[in-house]
């Protein structure tokens, strides 16, 4: 199982978590530290505790999205790949709108 070391804030985050959706791969998504400077355990892992940062099965990490789509570019799609792909392309327009910051405000603010 994939670890994807993110935080539902950070866009970098949000577009591997889009593309491991789109290509229909498991993942489990571990939440970190909201400042690098209190970033333990990711610093144990990577030079520098910045997000995203993917750990495959065997170890290998992959931090940043570039080097995560570098690795994820060569995985096969999951089983429902293709079918995710499309309906990633049919909600093309909501997510130009950032309808998800705007459902969020909408139905569950979070008090500043």
């Amino acid at each position: 199982m994939l670890n994807l070391f993110q935080a539902e804030w950070c866009p970098y985050s949000a577009a591997v978590r889009e593309r491991l959706t789109e290509l229909g791969i498991d993942f489990v998504a571990r939440q970190i530290e909201p400042r690098p400077e209190q970033r333990a355990e990711l610093a144990a892992l990577v030079a520098e505790p910045s997000i995203p940062v993917l750990q495959t099965d065997d170890g290998q990490i992959f931090a940043g999205p570039e080097e995560i789509f570098g690795y994820l570019s060569g995985l096969p799609g999951g089983k429902w790949a293709s079918a995710h792909r499309e309906r990633y392309h049919e909600h093309a327009g909501e997510r130009r709108l950032e309808l998800t910051a705007q459902e969020l405000a909408r139905l569950a603010p979070l008090d500043s």
